[in-house]
């Protein structure tokens, strides 16, 4: 069997509610997601603080899933939620290992795959760590101008690292 049929037969399409928690902080992630339809957030939580802070979303077509406690199989520092209906493709960490370990070239893929979700990853941490407020809401909407009218403000306010009210501001003052 060639790797891309391989590969595709082993995922099972699944449906979910808004609002349903897919993994929860503390669990192994035990899939691997494809986005068809929906909008999902991966995000952590203070209890001292009593706040959420949101490190990404996901939407169609994007993998999704709290990637390394499904890699490492260790428990989760993150929630996973979809935040609207969604249609996913599934993949159970079982299949995956033996896919790899049937398929060598799937090795490749990863680690070309990890790659770029690094290269991401330092980008939107430079981006927290270094830019005002201002800058970091406008180089969101150079990246996903779209995002704007999938996803409420709050949460994207928290994905940036500002307050509600400041990302209000910056809406109202910023020409889109």
């Amino acid at each position: 069997m060639a790797v891309q049929e391989a590969f595709t037969a082993r995922w099972q399409p699944v449906s979910y509610k808004r609002k349903t928690m897919l993994t929860r902080e503390g669990e192994t992630e035990s899939f691997l997601y494809f986005v068809t339809e929906g909008i999902q957030r991966a995000f952590c939580f203070d209890p001292a603080m009593q706040k959420e802070a949101t490190l990404v979303f996901t939407y169609p077509p994007s993998f999704s899933g709290v990637v390394d406690s499904f890699l490492l199989q260790q428990p989760s520092r993150f929630f996973l939620e979809t935040l609207t209906a969604s249609k996913m493709l599934r993949l159970h960490y079982d299949d995956f290992s033996q896919l790899l370990q049937e398929h060598i070239e799937l090795e490749r893929w990863m680690c070309i795959a990890l790659s770029v979700q690094l290269a991401g990853t330092l980008q939107r941490q430079q981006e927290l760590l270094c830019y005002n407020a201002e800058d970091k809401f406008k180089s969101l909407l150079r990246r996903s101008p779209h995002i704007l009218n999938l996803i409420p403000h709050k949460y994207l306010a928290s994905y940036l690292g500002m307050d509600a009210s400041t990302f209000s501001k910056l809406l109202g003052n910023i020409i889109i």
